[in-house]
């Protein structure tokens, strides 16, 4: 680069309207007028579209900005799980930033501080250190576009890629929407050559005003216009034939900038406004704690379009189809017909056509979000959601997926739309206190085997309450589970009881499910009986019942200290309160179940715990918050799967099985036991590996010398009553 002083580069800049006839400068600023007020009015539509949503207040706003602040600036999300995508669209991000920043300068300069204030600071070293730093913004942005496009074009990813709905078929009109590439090809095609034509009208620009030293010898400040300038120059283009190309690249390049501009909120494009209001509205617990419901309130949940929250309204718009959450989706996986990509875009569709004409349609049909028609969800979609969260997680743009399934469910709840076997439970709950419809007398029936007494926690203090939940008391298999955490507890001399006859579920899948009214007596019940107990804090083996307490009861006044076993058990062993005798020499791979690792973030305990005890940990492909659902959350765990179906739990068993020699499919779950020991079965892996609780691992280490058949014996039936407990009459 030519060496510069303030001297002799105080006079250099750029005269944007140069050798334009008095017409071509008022044509240009009525076409840039006119695409500011189509984009304007745009943003118009989008504004009154979302404020015919449903109120919502915002709390934290600031606490939200900056969350989003850093996440946009560092890319996070969108690099989760696709590093080079990542880096790619920050490129993106950052060349159109920046190129956005320098126009908004020139801007600035040339049509408000110059004529209105006399001040001219676009020239000298400030022009000079401007122009690199555009063409620099430009090369990033058009480097980021090719390996979109070549990812896009070569590497095609599949299925984040693939627009067929899973919840249609060929025959129903609204099955393809491939149409959507179109839409993402001609984003992408306008940006890049918006960004080409800049460096060849900079190039032409260069070779017109060659012969002018204080154009030609700063060239290099300009180093990708300067290289075209030379090839321009190689192929023997003279000034004037320079000058006539920059007339004509200069038309171009700013008419394609303008449409662009006013396209914005129209087109896919309205995801760089809308992306920010949606990290920046985004819960912190999106899929922990679900929307409160309103029990005084006409109904329930979302029926309506005009329902949804302006947040919802939001949080589709800004949804880029990048598919991530239609990879994830483990019912999308196994073939169910539910898309979280899908049903986000069917909402999208729907409020456009509904919420941005003049008026709203006052026919209630026109408005249903829930049906067979276009633009509209399918039941079946709905009910094929499993609540695990995976998509909700990884979503780079804070699309909250999960909540606004189930609110859908809530409506269809409401209206009694759901399979006879969730009717059945639901009715089971409401009678009886529990999913599995046994009398109340039977929830504790487990402690019968074991050799000594645990305390009535409803009836005397202790230091550890122990929240059982259903499926540890009722499940013949867990009950196993549920006896060696007992021993264990009871070994290592902690003072815990349980609330025998009084525990009812905590009713995390009864809410996930859609029945609100019931969740809410359920926790609003089991906080009652927790006030009038005795405790420090609580522990479960139950990750379900553990997230409503732990995030969703805070909202009914239930604020408890409270931990997964695998937590517990995993602070007891670093601080040397279990005694072990044996190493296991197994080879384990561990299941995150999803309401413990990918709703509470209990990743490390499970796997600090079985290392300790001597096994070799191998981890599945899909782990941690990747990790795949093993089927039964959302209530899944109570309608049958149809016979034809690929089953997701079978999905999750053969990437297990996947391991060279592993010996143990570890879990922390009583659902995700249940849901795998069957997969392990009907998937042919009886004989390959075993499906094992931490506890019972970290039991068999302590060699507390239990014969399993013995332990099998009497869990699933007698009274197990507590030892004040008084006599009930005979089950119906």
């Amino acid at each position: 680069m030519t060496s510069t002083t303030n001297s002799d580069t105080e006079a250099i800049t750029r005269i944007l309207f140069r050798d334009f006839a008095p017409w071509q400068t008022i044509t240009f600023y009525i076409v840039a007028i006119a695409a500011i007020a189509v984009f304007f009015f745009g943003c118009f539509l989008l504004i009154r579209k979302y404020r015919r949503g449903a109120p919502l207040e915002a709390t934290g706003v600031g606490a939200r900005l900056w969350a989003m602040v850093k996440d946009v600036a560092t890319h996070r999300p969108v690099k989760r799980r696709a590093e080079k995508t990542g880096r790619s669209h920050a490129s993106i991000f950052y060349g159109f930033l920046l190129l956005f920043i320098g126009t908004s300068t020139i801007t600035l300069n040339y049509d408000i501080t110059r004529p209105l204030f006399g001040i001219n600071f676009w020239q000298g070293d400030f022009y000079l250190w401007f122009s690199l730093v555009m063409d620099v913004a430009g090369v990033a942005l058009i480097a980021g576009l090719i390996y979109m496009m070549y990812r896009r074009k070569i590497i095609a990813p599949k299925p984040r890629l693939d627009y067929t709905r899973p919840d249609r078929s060929p025959e129903d009109s609204d099955y393809d929407r491939s149409y959507y590439r179109w839409e993402d090809w001609a984003f992408l095609w306008l940006l890049i050559l918006i960004g080409i034509t800049g460096f060849v009208l900079e190039g032409a620009r260069l070779v017109w005003l060659s012969n002018d030293p204080m154009v030609w010898d700063y060239r290099w400040w300009s180093p990708v216009g300067a290289v075209v300038a030379h090839v321009m120059q190689g192929v023997g283009m003279s000034p004037e034939v320079g000058g006539a190309m920059r007339m004509n690249s200069w038309w171009i390049h700013g008419l394609m900038a303008l449409a662009f501009i006013g396209l914005i909120p129209y087109t896919k494009a309205k995801h760089i406004f809308t992306v920010l209001g949606s990290m920046t509205m985004r819960d912190p617990k999106p899929v922990q704690r679900l929307p409160m419901g309103d029990m005084e309130a006409e109904k329930l949940g979302y029926s309506k379009i005009t329902d949804l929250s302006w947040k919802d309204l939001l949080n589709v718009d800004a949804c880029t189809k990048c598919g991530k959450c239609h990879e994830a989706c483990p019912a999308r996986a196994t073939g169910y017909p539910l898309s979280p990509r899908d049903v986000v875009l069917t909402l999208r569709e729907h409020s456009h056509n509904s919420l941005e004409g003049w008026t709203v349609p006052e026919d209630e049909e026109q408005l249903a979000i829930i049906g067979e028609g276009e633009n509209q969800v399918r039941p079946e979609t709905l009910w094929s959601c499993r609540a695990c969260g995976a998509c909700t997680e990884i979503c780079p743009v804070s699309i909250e997926h999960v909540p606004m399934i189930m609110q859908m469910r809530r409506a269809l709840v409401e209206e009694g739309e759901m399979d006879s076997m969730i009717q059945t439970t639901l009715q089971n709950v409401q009678k009886r206190g529990n999913s599995l419809g046994e009398t109340k007398r039977k929830r504790p029936a487990w402690t019968k085997k074991l050799d000594f007494k645990i305390k009535d926690a409803s009836k005397e203090p202790v230091d550890v309450l122990w929240f059982v939940g259903d499926f540890a008391s009722f499940d013949p298999r867990y009950q196993q589970v549920s006896q060696s955490f007992a021993r264990i507890l009871h070994e290592c001399g902690v003072d815990f009881g349980i609330l025998y006859e009084k525990e009812m579920t905590a009713g995390n899948d009864i809410r996930r499910v859609g029945e609100e009214g019931l969740y809410q007596h359920l926790a609003e019940t089991n906080i009652e009986t927790l006030e009038e107990c005795d405790f420090k804090r609580i522990v479960t083996t139950d990750p379900h019942s553990y997230n409503t307490i732990r995030n969703e009861y805070p909202e009914f006044g239930g604020n408890y200290e409270i931990e997964h076993a695998s937590a517990m058990i995993n602070r007891m062993l670093s601080n040397g309160d279990i005694p072990l005798k044996k190493r296991l020499d197994y080879r384990v791979t561990f299941h995150d179940p999803c309401h413990l690792g990918r709703f509470n973030k209990g990743f490390d305990p499970p796997r600090e715990a079985v290392q300790s005890l001597g096994a070799e940990l191998v981890e599945m492909e899909r782990s941690r918050d990747n990790s795949f659902c093993c089927g039964a959350g959302g209530g899944r765990i109570w309608i049958p799967d149809p016979p034809d179906q690929p089953k997701i739990n079978e999905n999750r068993v053969r990437e297990a099985g996947g391991i060279e020699g592993l010996d143990v499919l570890m879990v922390s779950c009583p659902k995700c036991m249940n849901m795998l020991e069957d997969g392990r079965k009907t998937a042919g892996f009886e004989d390959q590996f075993e499906v094992k609780e931490l506890i019972e691992l970290v039991e068999e280490s302590m060699d507390l010398g239990v014969d399993e058949e013995d332990a099998d014996q009497g869990s699933d039936s007698g009274s197990g009553e507590s030892p004040e407990a008084t006599k009930e009459s005979p089950a119906p």
